[in-house]
């Protein structure tokens, strides 16, 4: 018997380790001696299957994956490294991961993600850091994160996250960093935290926090920088920073009117302070922090009289650095807080200084030192709980029958929802005239009375969503004139509320989904009774038609229509909102689209949304006029054989051709070209003829005989290779498509709003209102 010798044996097995190494997918790149697989902006729409198992890095950016099935990378459990960056994913189904027990580091940022479910990271076992940056995440599943615990750091930045449930990251047993920057957080679960025993930095800035959420920050005793900047909150309270080992605070470009000098008085470790571009004119010495030696006050508009000299002392006795200047009286103006004198710090008269620089005529005023937080009682209703430092409210769930009465003034959230008022009379809410969010979702309210509002002078979200509505009263919300979001979806509504919403010259954002409208009437123009309406949402109705008329809105930016019974393209409606940029019309029985289709909203359209609506056929010309504006097309799901040009949508950055039975002959070469010359991915498969139905428009040589002019076919024979399956469009409808257009009417170019949302001055103790729903 013979045996091998060491260097033979050696040599086999590194022979047979470069063979495996050497295999490599198609279209994608491999270094057998890093082990790395790299297919990037491949179109690829699943992972490959041939990537070698004993690859450890695999780089999927840019392709078009949507969704991560279960076991998706079964044949690699060798992976340290995964970038899924911009692959248009849209789920992460449960057990996706499941064999990437050594993957560190997975980046999932740019992606479509809304949900995290409770299994989507089961088997990352290994894994220290989670991109999931640039998504569109609005909810987290308690639970989504229990199997990462050796994980470091967490991007969650730039979504679309208004609320932190309870137990949110349970299972991050190892975290350092939490990043939850740039989005639309306006609540915190006080338990938000819970867990995250090693966590010594979070990012909280550019959200919609209007207070600081102490409690909920209580539980991190290991946070050592906390930024907080970009939220909109006008005043801190006594204890509101209550974080004993936290160093580095950032508070800055906020709505800060007033800070109390106990604030921060159990942060006994705080050494940088950034306070720069508030609205604060005074501070008295911060109690607590012994360690401060920066405090940053740029950016305000601090009057150094006698009222800062105590600051200015404590300053400088405690080695305190300020940074910022002066911006009155006259003579200290821009001069450096560090370098102004206490002597300097003077006051004429006490009743002068005050009516100059406050412009009060209060006497409590002149008597109370401007950062002293006014002395409140806990006032608030049986059964129901009251936060009087965050001005919260919340009744949610107790069985109520009637609303409570008995809430402090200043309350600013009111929470009822889950209660059993089915009937709201007049003056409903006595006392509220600062609530600035209301909500009376799931309380089946069936009728409110006309002025049930009244004295709600600062609401400006009204949540009565999922309840028993079934009309409204035209004087139902008389006495909130600020009403700017209003939420009526799941309602049963039988007709737009035109006559009820003339009382709401403010509104912005209306949410009518889910209701039985069956026709949109003139009765209530947009461009009269809501001229500032911008966004409207009739998404699951039973509209059948939309009256000429009933959607005048030259401000009106954002249009769903989809999930409802429309057999015609309301076109007549889109030449009435020339400022219209975004479109739903998906889930109608809409089959044909005639030529010029969108002219009227072409110079403003930017997002057109078209899919499974049964579409047979649509006009060469039908998006004539949408050039390089338009940023998102999508078609799914429907019936088209040929489609229009699209070479004229240069800037398109989303597009959706996919589940149509597109004829593959010389007809389609304009789209092949269209595809081969953009570089964005583009997903059309064949239906007929019969040979080719499954393939890829992009894949088939059938257009390699086509004549090399690749003039399109006239329209009339395009028709008669394969006619559409309905009738042909009466007179009636080929003049509401225009066929036969007219010259349009020259109208005036109307100035382009510069924000979405509406903007209102600040007055405390007020919030900043142009912010999303709390």
């Amino acid at each position: 018997m013979h045996f091998f010798s060491v260097p033979v044996i050696l040599l086999i097995s590194s022979l047979s380790l470069a063979v495996r190494a050497g295999k490599c997918p198609r279209l994608c790149s491999c270094d057998g001696t890093k082990l790395t697989v790299a297919c990037i902006g491949k179109n690829l729409t699943e992972v490959p299957p041939t990537v070698d198992e004993i690859s450890v890095k695999l780089d999927l950016r840019n392709n078009n994956l949507q969704e991560l099935s279960r076991g998706a990378f079964m044949h690699t459990p060798y992976l340290t490294h995964l970038n899924l960056q911009r692959c248009n994913i849209i789920k992460v189904k449960e057990g996706a991961f499941r064999s990437l027990g050594r993957v560190v580091s997975l980046n999932l940022a740019y992606n479509k993600i809304d949900i995290l479910y409770q299994e989507s990271f089961d088997g990352l076992s290994s894994l220290k850091e989670l991109y999931l940056d640039h998504n569109r995440v609005e909810e987290l599943q308690p639970g989504a994160f229990t199997q990462l615990g050796f994980l470091n750091m967490l991007a969650l930045t730039n979504n679309q996250l208004v609320y932190i449930p309870n137990m949110a990251f349970q299972g991050l047993n190892n975290i350092k960093w939490l990043r939850l920057s740039h989005n639309s957080l306006n609540n915190l679960a006080p338990e938000a935290f819970t867990g995250l025993f090693t966590l010594n930095r979070l990012s909280l800035d550019h959200n919609e926090l209007q207070f600081f959420p102490t409690q909920t920050m209580n539980r991190l005793r290991e946070v050592t920088r906390l930024d907080v900047s970009y939220n909109p909150m006008t005043y801190l309270g006594e204890e509101a920073v209550a974080m004993a080992k936290l160093t580095h605070l950032y508070l800055d470009h906020m709505s800060l009117q007033d800070l109390s000098d106990q604030a921060l008085s159990h942060a006994p470790l705080l050494s940088h302070l950034d306070l720069s571009h508030n609205q604060l004119r005074y501070l008295e010495p911060l109690s607590g922090p012994k360690e401060l030696g920066s405090l940053n006050l740029t950016g305000n508009p601090i009057y150094c009289n006698c009222f800062m000299r105590s600051l200015r002392k404590w300053a400088g006795a405690g080695g305190v650095k300020l940074l910022g200047a002066c911006a009155g009286p006259p003579h200290l103006s821009d001069e450096p807080l560090q370098a102004v004198a206490p002597l300097d710090l003077r006051c004429r008269s006490r009743g002068e200084t005050l009516k100059d620089e406050f412009e009060e005529d209060n006497e409590s005023a002149r008597s109370t030192p401007p950062t002293a937080k006014p002395k409140q009682t806990v006032k608030c209703p049986l059964n129901c709980d009251c936060d009087i430092e965050a001005q919260h409210a919340t009744c949610e769930g107790r069985g109520h029958t009637k609303v409570p009465r008995g809430f402090t003034s200043k309350t600013q959230l009111l929470d009822l929802r889950s209660n059993h008022f089915h009937y709201l009379p007049a003056n409903s809410f006595p006392g509220a005239s600062q609530v600035v969010s209301l909500h009376l979702e799931f309380c089946k309210i069936h009728e409110i009375e006309g002025g049930a509002f009244r004295g709600m002078k600062n609401l400006f979200y009204l949540y009565l969503s999922d309840n028993d509505l079934t009309s409204l009263d035209p004087g139902v919300f008389s006495g909130a004139p600020e009403l700017t979001y209003l939420h009526l979806e799941g309602n049963r509504l039988a007709q737009f509320p035109g006559s009820a919403l003339a009382l709401l010259p403010s509104l912005f954002v209306l949410h009518l989904e889910r209701n039985a409208i069956s026709k949109v009437e003139p009765t209530g123009l947009l461009s009269s009774v809501t001229p500032k309406l911008r966004e409207l949402y009739l998404t699951n109705n039973t509209i059948t038609s939309i009256a000429k008329g009933a959607l005048d809105s030259a401000f009106l930016g954002t249009l769903h229509l989809d999930s409802n019974r429309l057999t015609e393209m309301p076109t007549h409606v889109l030449s009435q909102a020339p400022n219209l940029e975004e479109l739903n019309l998906s889930q109608n029985s809409i089959r044909w689209v005639g030529p010029n289709a969108f002219q009227s909203i072409s110079q403003s359209l930017k997002r057109l949304y078209m899919d499974q609506m049964g579409m047979e056929k649509m006009s060469r010309e039908a998006l004539k006029g949408l050039g390089s504006g338009l940023r998102a097309l999508t078609l799914r799901g429907n019936q088209l054989e040929v489609l229009p040009d699209l070479s004229q949508l240069t800037g398109l950055e989303v597009v959706d051709l996919q589940d149509n039975p597109l004829l593959c002959d010389c007809s389609l070469l304009p789209l092949r070209r269209w595809m081969e010359n953009v570089s964005l991915e583009v997903i059309a498969t064949c239906g007929h003829p019969p040979e080719l139905r499954g393939q890829k428009v992009r894949d088939i040589h059938v257009f390699k005989s086509c004549p090399e002019s690749g003039s399109p076919p006239d329209e009339k024979v395009v028709v008669a290779t394969r006619p559409p399956k309905v009738k042909k469009p009466k007179p009636s409808l080929s003049k509401a498509l225009g066929v036969k257009a007219r010259p349009a009417k020259p109208r005036a170019k109307l100035p382009k709003p510069t924000k979405n949302k509406p903007q209102r001055k600040p007055v405390a103790p007020k919030v900043t209102k142009n912010k999303k729903a709390l």
